[in-house]
């Protein structure tokens, strides 16, 4: 199947053939024409599989006619909800790209940074709306979000809005909805809360399941390394230079863990910045624009990067920490290995995440070469010498031998004389 098989607006086409694309994904030849024809969708894909655009393109097809010319006054006609600021900046960026030659015109919402731009954009019109539950609820309670010409509601990412915590105000958006909208829920994996919530949201949903939730992606090739925790930042430094290795997102657990890896491959000469939480949003967007144009070798990340990021040709991912969730696993090799492209994933497994690495591997089923040639393996010893001896009690220490066997004795911790003494009550 091609593209001009899904009789698409030749602007459209147009700007798909732009892109390079010429024939569709397996999501994207199965969603799109269910959409067309108005119908309700749940989609699971893996990730990299283009989702985005399976919701995007008929999206853009149905409000061609709608928008119509560019002084034509603007009203919100489609709201796509999504869990992080990065990944709603991702879907615009699509957005714009496949609608070039159209007079739509999208809008990012997120909190974080100042309002007042986005309410003069709201202001003056705008038929798509990317949002951050949080600042979309906001905005909405201050009257400067009407929903009135609303025509579709998108739901992307589903298992992370669960997974953080934001089911609760994506149902408040839902009730917030005109009735007869059409709901679109994607997601890359499809746990039984998901269904649930589907089923509650949407009516008769089409369900489209083109790959199994916990698989990764055959074009990425994966590696495991068993290295004990305090050698990950030489053996990190030592591959990187060993493989000659030019660009790579390295995730790790925590946002300390992130400033303390691009400290340590500065030392080496190794150019890195890293992204997580604690950074304001100007910085977020800066890392990223840096890591995009090469300025910066390698982009250190919390799971904030696990999702939604789109850099092309992107060679590697490193898992520096292994997830405590095995399905953030694959979120995370799949920023590589997209579009049909070839990709590389590498982790590192201490002693302490073993059993973070039995459940990968048990979701995944996948074969995953062990690297053991490498100078930083586990210590034999520290498997061996598990048992530490005890402890010497030192408690006490001061009694002499008679007393302790009178302790033993007696449970009571008063004086034999303090015990003749006592006067009983009754």
């Amino acid at each position: 199947m091609q593209f001009s098989d899904l009789n698409l607006h030749r602007s459209l086409l147009e700007a798909i053939k732009d892109k390079g694309y010429t024939a569709p994904t397996l999501i994207q030849q199965q969603a799109i024409p269910e959409i067309l024809n108005g119908n309700d969708i749940v989609g699971c894909a893996q990730t990299g599989t283009g989702k985005t655009a399976a919701f995007a393109i008929p999206i853009l097809e149905i409000l061609h006619p709608i928008v119509g010319s560019a002084k034509k006054r603007k009203f919100i006609r489609t709201v796509v909800v999504t869990p992080t600021r990065e990944l709603a900046m991702q879907i615009q960026a699509n957005f714009d790209e496949y609608g070039k030659y159209m007079n739509t015109r999208t809008l990012v919402l997120y909190g974080g940074v100042n309002q007042n731009p986005q309410v003069q954009a709201l202001k003056e019109g705008v038929d798509i709306v990317i949002t951050t539950p949080g600042r979309f609820l906001d905005l909405y309670k201050q009257e400067f979000i009407s929903l009135d010409q609303m025509h579709h509601l998108v739901i992307d990412e589903a298992d992370l809005m669960l997974d953080m915590g934001f089911i609760n105000d994506v149902k408040k958006i839902v009730k917030l909805s005109p009735e007869n909208r059409q709901t679109l829920l994607f997601s890359a994996t499809m746990p039984f809360e998901i269904r649930v919530l589907a089923d509650s949201l949407l009516k008769n949903p089409k369900y489209i399941i083109v790959d199994p939730v916990s698989s990764t992606s055959k074009n990425i090739k994966q590696s495991i390394y068993f290295v004990e925790k305090e050698d990950k930042k030489k053996l990190l430094a030592h591959i990187i230079k060993e493989d000659a290795i030019e660009q790579a997102i390295v995730f790790v657990r925590t946002k300390h863990g992130a400033d303390n890896v691009v400290k340590s491959l500065e030392k080496q000469n190794i150019s890195a910045v890293a992204i997580h939480g604690d950074k304001s949003q100007s910085a977020r967007i800066k890392a990223l624009e840096r890591f995009k144009n090469k300025e910066v070798n390698f982009l250190i990340a919390t799971d904030i990067a696990a999702r939604g990021l789109d850099i092309e040709q992107l060679p590697i991912v490193i898992n520096y920490d292994l997830p405590n969730i095995p399905e953030t696993y694959i979120h995370r090799i799949g920023r590589t290995g997209r579009a049909e492209n070839e990709g590389r994933s590498i982790s590192f497994c201490g002693k302490d995440e073993k059993t973070y690495w039995q459940d990968i591997v048990k979701l995944t089923q996948a074969k995953i070469k062990e690297i053991t040639d490498h100078p930083f393996p586990w210590k034999e010893s520290s498997d061996t010498n598990t048992s530490a001896p005890p402890k010497k009690d030192f408690r006490n220490n001061n009694k002499s031998q008679a007393n302790k066997n009178k302790s033993k004795k007696s449970n009571s911790r008063k004086s034999d004389n303090s015990k003749k003494n006592k006067k009983r009550w009754y």
